[in-house]
């Protein structure tokens, strides 16, 4: 895996918005209504679609040089660069959501008092497993 990538994005401008496409990339289409949100959107789209292929243990190609890439009239050319430890660890820290079982006196009586039983799971593991404070997100 590298930490940062590049690739060519074509930029279609319309009257409705701006769709965007990277011909190396298929199935990463985001779009937007102006050009800063262009770019800002098709950062995003690129890091969430790599990291989507890091997940899936799929290569991710070489890209295309510029000179190769030919566009429409209407279509304009942008390289688009993306760091991914950023993109990483903010995915990689999602939750996901654990059913457990309770007696259910216990779960009355954590409720009655307004337990959060989410929190005190997470700092059990946590203690549990001996996790270093780097690790928590």
């Amino acid at each position: 895996m590298k930490n940062r990538y590049s690739f060519i994005a074509i930029f279609n401008v319309a009257d409705d918005g701006i769709s965007i496409e990277f011909p190396d990339l298929p199935g990463c289409l985001p779009c937007a209504d102006n050009m800063e949100e262009a770019f800002k959107n098709a950062r995003e789209a690129l890091g969430l679609h790599l990291w989507g292929m890091e997940q899936d243990n799929e290569t991710i190609p070489e890209p295309t040089s510029i000179t190769n890439i030919h566009c429409n009239s209407n279509e304009v050319p942008a390289v688009i660069d993306v760091f991914m430890p950023p993109f990483r660890d903010k995915l990689n820290n999602r939750f996901v959501k654990k059913t457990l079982s309770l007696p259910a006196w216990l779960a009355d009586m954590a409720d009655k008092d307004g337990v959060n039983c989410s929190k005190i799971f997470q700092n059990a593991l946590i203690e549990y497993l001996g996790v270093k404070q780097e690790h928590i997100g």
